[in-house]
């Protein structure tokens, strides 16, 4: 019997934890013979695959078993799979896991009668159990679709804790809940890296979270389970001398646990390779002197965190069941920050009860001054199984009923209103998020009356000009927040004019330069003269040996300012955060 694992990712550089950890405890908890004879393979596809593509995969493949891991970003295409596969492959067992079909997986079956039964909540040893009950004797992959349809095979599914299956007359049964297992029980679930070189590899160190916020189905487990801490070592070391590029912790709450964070921490600073970098999900405002001082000796890069914010309301903050406290996590994402070595990620949720527009205007202000390295404004997304699925009709909720289940409008929040936050996130994520803006941002903040103002009126002018739904070039972001800040803010134009260009060299040494960018004639003998000089004798352009002035001159930039000040953009010297090019003043000529 040949058993395939499908996975469905966002996005190429993801992989899915959830099926290489199904592998691995499947392939150590049965014989080499049972493995010889079934076998468990991966396949892991992205939503931006042509479904045909992928089901031509699977159909090549020719698998007896297939299971599905379900979540919000892929459970329609997946739905669409078992309908079409069942077609094309009638004989395989189709069975669904994961998040997205755990909580209702009798209504599930009752949608698509192509698939024989649905995995509930943790899976590693469910698995186990199902493909050894297909694979015992007298069940056969000729036979697959016969198992279960008797009712002395019935008996025995029924036996599989912490399932959904249909009967033989016809009805969806439901099972007995699974208890969870111990952490430690759950093996590696990587055995080489080859073919994940440029992704990103997931790991936990433990599941659960002991906080019960009303929009997150962890909430529903109320307990955490550790990895223990030599095991985690052992496994840390896995992907310190494979030098994986980056491995994201996928703990709910990682430093829930102070002990069990710095110990780690420590770990990964004592066993730095200069290459991996690890992210971690954390509570700031549970971070303490020490774990503050195991951060400030970083290197730059070797770790990233994602802080959730969700709201500086505290009505909304006690309403969603979520303990905060906010004033002590912005005094250590300002500590962090200072440090200049940790990317900061910090998250806000639009929709939450009691939020209404100027609470919402409040939180973002507050928190983009805390000035993170991100800031992702999320939208409510109503999630089944949650408590806030629970309360919408109180809350008036309306979200869409298809996933992602996201908010539409709340007691307190119209669709109107829901909109223009949808103009400001994508305007943050353009112009903040993406760190290309800085300087430039910084200036515009002294010409509104707060942060969150400032990317409404720049989404309302995408708005007006019918930017919004096209697909713009990095260049062209510039000229059209030129042109915005032309109507906006004239009396500046020539100090954004020179902080527009020092942004857009950071990044990049472009040689197609934008329409308002100033004449370099005059320029060109002196600048032609500092590279002849920095090749003689180097005193900023440091590490070009082997280089002559003119390769020089096109691995570097030399760009004036108004003033007259000549400005070089070091691009073999970059941030190791920002990775934005060292920038440093060369020169000055006298007025532009």
């Amino acid at each position: 019997m040949k058993i395939l694992l499908a996975a469905i990712n966002a996005k190429y550089i993801h992989s899915n934890l959830g099926v290489y950890s199904l592998k691995a405890y499947a392939d150590r908890g049965r014989s080499f013979e049972e493995r010889q004879r079934c076998p468990v393979e991966i396949g892991e596809y992205t939503i931006n695959h042509q479904m045909d593509r992928i089901l031509r995969d699977i159909y090549k493949r020719k698998p007896d078993f297939v299971g599905f891991s379900c979540y919000i970003w892929n459970i329609q295409y997946v739905r669409q799979l078992v309908r079409n596969l069942a077609k094309v492959l009638p004989e395989t067992v189709i069975w669904l896991g994961g998040p997205e079909v755990s909580y209702d997986g009798e209504k599930i079956l009752e949608e698509e009668p192509a698939a024989a039964g649905v995995m509930l909540g943790e899976g590693e040893e469910t698995f186990l159990e199902l493909i050894q009950y297909y694979g015992r004797a007298g069940l056969s992959p000729e036979k697959g679709e016969e198992a279960g349809k008797t009712l002395e095979n019935e008996g025995i599914m029924a036996r599989i804790q912490g399932i959904a299956f249909r009967a033989v007359s016809g009805e969806i049964k439901t099972t007995q809940k699974r208890p969870l297992l111990p952490m430690d029980q759950i093996p590696f679930p990587y055995k080489d890296l080859r073919g994940m070189e440029n992704r990103i590899l997931y790991y936990e160190s433990s599941r659960g979270c002991p906080y019960s916020c009303s929009y997150c189905l962890s909430s529903i487990e109320k307990t955490v389970r550790f990895r223990g801490l030599p095991l985690v070592k052992r496994e840390l070391d896995f992907f310190l001398k494979n030098r994986a590029r980056q491995v994201k912790f996928v703990d709910r709450t990682f430093n829930c646990d102070k002990e069990h964070c710095l110990e780690i921490w420590k770990y990964i600073l004592d066993h730095d390779n200069g290459v991996t970098n690890f992210h971690f999900e954390i509570s700031a405002d549970l971070i303490n002197d020490k774990q503050l001082d195991i951060m400030r000796q970083m290197r730059p890069g070797l770790i990233q965190l994602e802080i959730g914010v969700q709201t500086a309301n505290p009505a909304a903050v006690r309403e969603i069941r979520r303990i905060m406290d906010l004033e002590r996590l912005e005094q250590t994402v300002g500590k962090i920050r200072e440090y200049g070595n940790i990317h900061q990620h910090l998250d806000l949720i639009a929709g939450l009860p009691f939020e209404d527009m100027d609470s919402f205007r409040l939180s973002f202000d507050r928190v983009y001054r805390m000035r993170p390295d991100q800031l992702q404004l999320g939208f409510l997304k109503v999630l089944k199984g949650s408590h806030m699925a629970e309360m919408a009709e109180e809350y008036g909720l309306n979200f869409h009923q298809e996933p992602p289940y996201e908010v539409l409008s709340t007691k307190w929040l119209d669709y109107g209103q829901i909109l223009e936050l949808k103009a400001v996130e994508e305007m943050t994520e353009v112009y903040y998020n993406s760190g290309q803006f800085r300087f430039t941002l910084r200036e515009m903040e002294k010409g509104w009356q707060s942060p969150y103002e400032m990317f409404r009126a720049l989404g309302d002018y995408y708005g007006e000009q019918g930017l919004m739904e096209l697909n713009h070039s990095r260049l062209a972001r510039y000229e059209i927040l030129w042109d915005f800040l032309g109507q906006q803010d004239p009396d500046r134009r020539e100090t954004y004019r020179d902080l527009l260009m020092v942004d857009l060299y950071l990044r990049e040494n472009i040689k197609s330069r934008p329409g308002f960018a100033r004449d370099q004639s005059r320029y060109k003998t002196w600048i032609r003269d500092f590279f002849m000089e920095e090749y003689k004798d180097p005193r900023y352009l440091k590490g070009y040996d082997g280089y002559d002035n003119r390769q020089m001159s096109k691995m570097a930039h030399v760009e004036a300012m108004r003033d007259g000040r000549l400005v070089l953009f070091d691009y073999r010297n970059r941030d190791p955060l920002s990775h934005n090019a060292k920038a440093v003043e060369v020169g000055r000529l006298g007025n532009g």
